[in-house]
């Protein structure tokens, strides 16, 4: 006989039967499109009850499908609630699901075509129901790129082809059949990650990551997306793929295209012996951003980039691996001191004894502009001294023992060049923290010389070093290197032709129409006389240490609507602070730095921002070209950044990252 299901009996001293046998649950239809079983195959009908869990579903359809495979991968999606049912413990009726749910049981992994930085494609496996943050991790651990939370997915632009070009098939770089790998430091072969080193092929891709690509084709170029104002390029900003929701959930299917792309430009703990790739693709990721004129820069600057590009691509060929001599990495060293990849606010326990010590003194000659000032005057000339990481002036060198007429303290402050070596320009620009926002001051220096020992004083005034501090010397060093670099070639030695120079494929399309390829090689060529004994690696890192000196480095814009205002607005999200742009001129009007911000809240059923800061100043707006939710996760992200420290290693906090960016779904 069929056992009978029976309720359990229930009994309390002195009383009655308090339960009574309860029926059977009934059991209902559910209809699971099974994706292995082809296109056309119809959906397999399942009888269950609404307390069976998730698991005990994926195990009848398994056994109603009789395929003999490896089912580890597969889950169940929900197509109407566009969610994955990946908790198998959970039952049907906890998750709310009835039987007119049309349920998919597909693979979580599939594959991706991925546009990388130096605009090659790789084919990988990547995983469709983890969120976006947690498949970027697995991506760049396949492609041996450290730190992964400075990366992420974005849809990419759409391309107009014309009739000839459709049947051009692209070269893919296949990496579906590498296995992914749950360490953070890849083991290292040769100088080359273990997985790469199974096949030619493998080695073929490794070298295609890591090796810099030769400078593209002037139609190349000609031909890519190019943003004309800040309203296209904040149209870009609103393509990234929100981190905290799977690819499925955001309409990413089989087989499509995404970009990955370094998002937030606060690049930390670089060591060469394992940053290869991602060195590599960041300098091609900075290459585009000039060619494309994604971010503005002088003439005098593009020349001095197309003279870099030309060395590297001389250069790499001999040297097939980026980094891989001891001399290289030990240039990389000294290098990585003038390279500002590291974080606002980021002290040793040295630097903070030496600031207790008595520091030494900068004193001279300044020229000083205040443009916020209500003032009809320019440049005046003042005695200004430099102390511990303030700035002191004065009328007169006389008067410099007495009261100075303001004294300016630089810690946390923004630190912009405007240089002009050929027209004897040296203006150091300071943005300096106040409750209103952020004051404008500008020092107009004589000479290079004077220039470099204040300019080096005040980038660490801004990190909260004094002159005491032992890189003071060294990145003095730097920026008189820098200004040499920029220098013409006044010897007459240089070769005003090279037949090897394709000067349209080292400069932005503006300078196509602009100049004749003969009038720009001559210009080349003599900034390349100072570039042309540096290493590969030295190359490389000059050409990253020009990109982020460059004004608008790291900012990211959207177009808003401010609470109260009547027109659009610009926002900046720069890796410290929010700026607030006049769209018709282009002006900055305020600036808010995340340090002082209390707390920022989204109201999700209107779309609107709201930040608390320091002083009572409270700010709110709506996005126009983006969702808040990236605008909430760009904020955020930043602020996870600013937590990394080197005691905690490369362990990434994923629900801190997920806290501080997902707002009302974070996980």
């Amino acid at each position: 006989m069929p056992n009978k299901s029976r309720a359990p009996k229930v009994y309390s001293a002195g009383y009655k039967r308090l339960t009574t046998p309860t029926s059977v649950m009934a059991a209902w239809d559910l209809s699971v499109t099974v994706e292995d079983l082809g296109a056309d195959a119809p959906p397999v009908t399942l009888s269950v009850t609404s307390d069976l869990h998730v698991g005990g579903v994926i195990l009848k359809l398994v056994e109603k499908t009789q395929i003999q495979q490896d089912w580890s991968d597969h889950a169940l999606w929900w197509e109407q609630k566009q969610m994955w049912l990946l908790r198998t413990s959970w039952a049907l009726d906890k998750y709310g699901i009835h039987a007119d749910a049309r349920l998919f049981f597909l693979p979580q992994h599939k594959p991706l075509k991925l546009g990388l930085p130096n605009g090659k494609t790789l084919k990988l496996r990547a995983s469709f129901s983890s969120p976006v943050f947690q498949t970027v991790i697995a991506i760049c651990r396949t492609l041996s790129i450290r730190h992964p939370e400075e990366l992420s997915l974005l849809r990419p632009i759409e391309e107009k082809r014309k009739k000839k070009d459709k049947d051009t098939r692209e070269e893919l770089y296949d990496l579906t059949d590498v296995p992914h790998t749950s360490a953070s430091r890849p083991c290292m072969y040769n100088g080359m990650p273990a997985h790469f080193m199974d096949s030619a092929q493998m080695e073929v891709v490794y070298k295609m990551l890591s090796v810099t690509q030769p400078p593209p084709a002037p139609e190349v170029v000609s031909k890519q997306y190019r943003p004309a104002s800040v309203v296209d390029k904040a149209h870009i900003n609103g393509r990234w793929l929100d981190s905290s929701r799977s690819l499925m959930q955001q309409g990413i299917q089989e087989n499509d295209r995404l970009w990955l792309r370094f998002k937030y430009f606060a690049f930390y703990d670089i060591e060469p012996k394992y940053d290869v790739v991602r060195l590599t693709q960041m300098y091609e990721q900075a290459r585009w951003a000039i060619l494309l004129e994604d971010i503005d820069c002088t003439e005098e600057e593009m020349m001095l980039f197309a003279a870099l590009q030309y060395h590297i691509s001389k250069v790499a060929p001999s040297e097939q691996q980026l980094l891989a001599s001891t001399t290289a990495m030990d240039n990389l060293e000294s290098a990585l001191q003038s390279l500002e990849v590291k974080l606002e606010g980021e002290n040793s326990s040295a630097s903070e004894m030496l600031d207790n010590m008595t520091a030494p003194e900068l004193c001279d000659y300044l020229k000083i502009f205040r443009p916020k000032r209500l003032t009809l005057k320019g440049y005046k000339m003042y005695w200004v001294k430099f102390q511990d990481t303030s700035i002191s002036y004065f009328k007169s060198k006389e008067e410099c023992f007495g009261e100075p007429i303001q004294q300016i303290n630089l810690k946390g402050c923004e630190v912009a060049p405007d240089v002009n070596v050929a027209a004897s320009k040296f203006l150091i620009r300071l943005l300096v923290p106040s409750p209103e926002g952020m004051n404008e001051v500008y020092l107009r220096c004589e000479d290079e010389q004077q220039y470099a020992q204040w300019m080096a004083a005040c980038r660490l005034a801004s990190k909260g070093k004094s002159l005491a501090d032992s890189s003071y010397q060294g990145e003095i060093q730097s920026i008189c290197s820098f200004l040499s670099m920029q220098k013409t070639n006044s010897n007459g030695k240089t070769s005003s032709t090279d037949d090897s120079i394709n000067t349209y494929s080292l400069v932005s399309p503006r300078y196509h129409k602009k100049y004749k390829a003969k009038q720009l090689t001559p210009r080349i060529l003599d900034a390349y006389q100072n570039v042309s004994l540096l290493t590969l690696t030295d190359a490389v890192l000059r050409f990253l240490q020009i990109w982020q000196s460059l004004p608008d480095f790291g900012l990211s814009y959207v177009v808003v609507r401010f609470k109260g205002s009547r027109k659009d607005e610009v926002l900046g999200i720069a890796p410290n602070k929010l700026i607030r742009i006049d769209l018709g001129v282009g002006d900055v009007v305020k600036t808010w730095r995340y340090n002082n911000m209390k707390q920022w809240n989204v109201n999700w059923d209107i779309k609107q921002m709201a930040i608390e800061f320091e002083g009572n100043i409270n700010i709110a707006f709506s996005c126009i070209t983006a969702d808040c939710k990236i605008v909430h996760e760009f904020i955020g992200g930043y602020i996870y950044m600013s937590t990394r420290n080197r005691e905690k290693g490369n362990t990434l906090n994923e629900e801190l990252f997920h806290k501080l960016t997902g707002g009302h779904e974070a996980l």
